[in-house]
This record gives C-alpha cells, structure tokens and sequence, in this order.
C-alpha cells in the first residue's frame, strides 16, 4: 500500500513525551518539538492491524512468547543484513538503554572503565555513572562536518584498561554509518587490549543513500564471541512506547548470566501488544519502511538546503543513517545555555542540546521524522530567529 508521510498527525492525544513534556523540558508548550528520537508518522498498516485484532479478543492476561518471535528477528537479520544467529542465543528485554545497563553491571565491577566515542546518545553516560562505573571517551574526529575514528587517541584510551566498550553503529547523533574497515580495525583492537564490546545497532535500519549496515558481530567468530548487540525494531518501526528490544549474545553462559539478573525481577515477558507489534514489524513492515527512507532523506535535504541557502550561520551533517540531524552552530557565538534559550525562546524550537552527547559548545541535534509542513515551519522560525539575532 501507498503511505503517505505529509499528513499531519495530531498528538495532542497521544500522551506523547514528545509533546506532553515541553513544558517540564523546555519551560514553555508552545514550541515544535524536535527532540527525543520518536517519529511523528503513523507505523505500518499491518502492525496496527494486529495490535487491533489483539485488542478485539479483549484478555490480556501473561503471554507466552512463540518461537515464532525469534524466528521473526533472526529471519530480518539474514534477510536485511546477511547476518546468520542463533535463536538460542537471542534474547528478550524491555529496551537497549536497560539492556546497556544490565551489560554494564554484569560484566564489569564498581569504578571500572566504560569507553565509548564522542559525541554520542546521551545515555551513554548515564548508563555508566548510574553503576558507579567511570566514563572514558575517545573524541571523534570532525573535518568538513564529517566525524572519523581518531585511531591512535582510541588505543591510547583501551590502553588505560576499560572493561567495555560500547559501540554506537551506526552512531548517534553524528549519523555516521561504519565501514567495515573502521569497525574491524575498532574489533582487532579490543581483542588485542581484551577489553568486550556492547554494540548498540538500534538505528541500523535507517540507512539512507543506499549505505548498508554491517552488524558489528556478523564480521569475524573472534568478533563475535566477544560482543553483546542490542537492538529493536520500536525505532525503526516508531514503537518505543511498547518497550521492547533484542539482546543478541556470544554463548549461552553469558546469556543466562544477563537473564539471570532479569529473572530476579520477574521480567521476561512481552506486554501482549508488543509481543504480536514487533513480529508483524519483522515479517511484515518492509514495505513501509522502503517508502519511509526516501521521505527522511528528502527531509534531510531539505533542512540542508534551506540552512545552505537561508541560515548559512548554521552547518548542517547530512548523516549516513538515522532521522537525526546534527547541527553546527557555533557562528552564531552562544555559548552554553544561551544556544539552548535562543533556540526556545527565539525560534520556537525544541532541539537536542549538544552538551548532552558529550560535544563541545554550539551544537544540536534536530528529529527530521516529522510531516514536511512540521520542518518548514521550524526552519522559517529558525532562520527569523537567526535574523533578528545578527541584526
């Protein structure tokens, strides 16, 4: 079927964080919102379909998961990726960021290491300081607004002996999709300093200009045995609210020693909605999600046009995956929460705040997965704001 992106969605009704946690976020409700990584489209017909003959059989008591579930996951991964794994080492949580933080209590002790490459999402450092664990980072490196791996300050960081390495691929906020050559040079090094790697792959279907996504596991047995992935289709497939991810593990001890701590809270289970939602997502939402990537990118280009054009004061990184968008604004010279105020204040925005991913002063992350109505407006607030403000 034919979806169609334009049409405007109302939320006002959807108890959506997105809208409802303006005021508590940014001091006013009156500003678009362009912030936390969900998608202001409808999902896919065929998973509302069975969310609605789930709920027509009106009980909702304990569901019990079918093998089918796991067949549906691993089926998509050979399908989309070319990447072959074993259900019994695939399990089930209740997000990445939780199956972040089990990892990281697991598998490392209080006052440990933690490395991963900045900027980066947020909760990185959250997931870390929360255990008690000490963030390390490598900075990545930025020419021409395009961010690489700075190799020799990467192995200078393993050598001070992290424990975990936490991978993001592709990489959230700058939209970098990894080649194969960086993430096997990223894999031998941690091999070689011993040090596990959780990849969190929650973005990998959102490759846009036709990049492929390369499970950072799929490259090598050596590769493999060392690294836990997470991921979910609530992105790809705008699901969050269901509250359910993938965990892929190298062998089945390290598998039952993450579950086990799950067990000991009684959490294991589906909620019914997302159990038939994700398996539809899998086996059925290609179709939505081959119309949906076109739609991005175009939003993509048109932010990038509008700021080359109209806002040159503002650099736009055209990403290589993801609906999120980074912006260098460092020539309008505001520093700290001055940029943040500017951008609620003057142009009526809702942005990601840089300093959260770890980035240095002047720049936000922008949702482009929004009608294309919704970023016309944002970028003609922006660029009267910029205006006004350079006089």
């Amino acid at each position: 079927m034919k979806y169609n992106f334009d049409a405007p969605i109302d939320r006002s009704n959807n108890f959506s964080a997105k809208y409802d946690e303006r005021k508590k976020k940014f001091g006013r409700e009156d500003i678009i919102p362009l912030w936390i990584a969900d998608m202001d489209f409808m999902t896919a017909q065929p998973i509302i379909d069975a969310i609605l003959q789930r709920g027509k059989q009106g009980i909702f008591g304990y569901v019990s998961r079918p093998d089918s579930y796991f067949e549906a996951v691993c089926n998509w991964q050979k399908r989309r990726n070319n990447w072959e794994i074993h259900e019994n080492l695939v399990g089930f949580n209740v997000g990445v960021v939780p199956a972040l933080c089990t990892a990281i209590k697991e598998f490392s002790e209080e006052n440990d290491k933690i490395l991963f490459l900045t900027p980066v999402y947020s909760e990185f450092f959250d997931s870390v300081e929360k255990w008690n664990r000490k963030v390390l980072t490598s900075s990545l490196n930025e020419e021409n607004h395009y961010y690489t791996v700075d190799f020799q300050d990467f192995e200078a960081k393993l050598k001070q002996g992290p424990k975990i390495f936490i991978l993001c691929n592709p990489h959230n906020p700058v939209g970098r999709v990894w080649t194969k050559e960086e993430l096997v040079k990223m894999g031998e090094l941690c091999l070689k300093y011993n040090v596990m790697v959780i990849s969190d792959e929650i973005h990998s279907d959102l490759m846009l200009w036709g990049n492929k996504h390369i499970p950072f596991a799929s490259i090598s047995e050596d590769f493999s045995n060392n690294t836990i992935t997470c991921t979910s289709a609530t992105k790809t497939f705008n699901l969050a609210g269901l509250q359910a991810s993938t965990t892929i593990f190298p062998n089945e001890e390290i598998k039952k020693r993450f579950e086990d701590f799950w067990q000991r809270m009684d959490i294991t289970r589906n909620n019914c909605f997302s159990l038939v939602a994700m398996e539809a997502a899998y086996n059925y939402g290609e179709e939505w999600l081959e119309q949906l990537l076109p739609y991005i990118e175009g939003n993509m280009l048109y932010v990038k046009d509008f700021c080359d054009k109209n806002i040159p004061q503002i650099k736009t990184f055209l990403p290589e995956s993801t609906y999120l968008m980074w912006l260098d604004c460092t020539k309008l010279n505001l520093e700290g929460d001055a940029l943040v105020n500017f951008m609620i204040n003057e142009a009526g925005l809702g942005l990601g705040d840089g300093r959260a991913f770890g980035a240095n002063k002047g720049y936000m992350r922008l949702n482009v997965a929004c009608p294309r109505v919704t970023l016309e407006k944002a970028m003609e607030n922006l660029k009267q704001a910029v205006d006004r403000f350079i006089g």
